[in-house]
């Protein structure tokens, strides 16, 4: 058997830039708060957790006057920054630099949609509750509208101007859709649309859509994927399903345990793949524990 693990697979940079400032921070000191999980991957978490870093949720923010505190790869509403100022906490800020830019273009469309007569909406295609999702809605003091498929328009005044934005981790393709869909209502409501009626930006990250590309081409090398990712990850998700369409024999895992030995019974060639926010080691041990089992 014929073990292959995805070379292009594992942390983007964001993520890889969150954890290395978490692991330089704790070379420091024995303890670093994380404002929520710094990946949606329960084995790296636990594995920075016994370094030192703590997780915490907002509602615990408020006690933590003073101490340092890491804001993830996935950003932060303004809020979040007002709240730590007063409470003297120090912020060691680890967003991403393509959401950050993303935050600042959505609060650059905020403020043009609130000059305009009738106002217009700032829609944000995005998984709702997701912590990226919650910090690019911040920007626009929490107006936004967010979709979540390109069928769910029930909340889009289609009489009012519209700026769209993405969650950076979603599908282009559905992305994609969800424009033509907003633009065919615009049409129904009025005719055409208009120069400043609808603006669509593509704030998609490259490194998600690319990977969908090179993982199609992994997922046709082998006769069964092993796909390794958190549950809550939006991006594991994605490229979950993506795969797969690709090759019908890929399973989801997010750990060792979850494997089942006799998936390989018939198979030659095993691929090992997984989402941005899966480590490399991770899938390295899934691979081992295969190769254990065949001795």
């Amino acid at each position: 058997m014929q073990i292959k693990i995805d070379d292009k697979a594992g942390f983007c940079f964001g993520v890889v830039n969150a954890i290395g400032t978490a692991e330089e921070q704790l070379s420091h000191s024995k303890r670093l708060y994380c404002l929520g999980d710094i990946v949606h991957n329960n084995a790296e978490v636990q594995r920075l957790t016994q370094k030192g870093l703590l997780v915490i949720d907002h509602g615990q923010l408020a006690s933590l006057k003073g101490e340092r505190v890491l804001i993830r790869a996935h950003g932060e509403p303004p809020s979040t920054y007002r709240q730590a100022e007063e409470l003297g906490i120090s912020l060691i800020d680890a967003t991403c630099p393509i959401v950050l830019a993303l935050q600042q273009r959505i609060r650059k469309g905020y403020d043009e949609m609130r000059r305009l007569s009738p106002a217009g909406q700032v829609v944000i295609f995005g998984k709702p509750g997701h912590a990226e999702v919650i910090g690019l809605c911040g920007q626009t003091d929490n107006t936004a509208i967010v979709v979540s498929s390109p069928d769910d328009l029930d909340a889009i005044d289609f009489a009012r101007p519209i700026r769209l934005y993405s969650q950076t981790t979603k599908s282009k393709e559905d992305f994609s859709q969800l424009i033509n869909n907003i633009e065919s209502k615009i049409i129904l409501a009025h005719g055409h649309v208009g120069d400043n009626q609808f603006v669509a930006y593509n704030t998609i990250c490259n490194r998600v859509a690319n990977r969908a590309m090179e993982l199609e081409e992994f997922a046709r090398s082998v006769d069964i994927v092993l796909f390794v990712s958190g549950k809550g990850s939006s991006n594991g998700h994605y490229l979950y399903e993506y795969c797969k369409n690709v090759q019908p024999n890929t399973r989801l895992i997010s750990n060792v345990d979850e494997l089942q030995y006799d998936w390989f019974g018939q198979v030659e060639r095993v691929g090992i793949t997984g989402a941005t926010s899966t480590p490399r080691w991770l899938m390295e041990a899934v691979g081992r524990a295969i190769e254990n089992s065949q001795n």
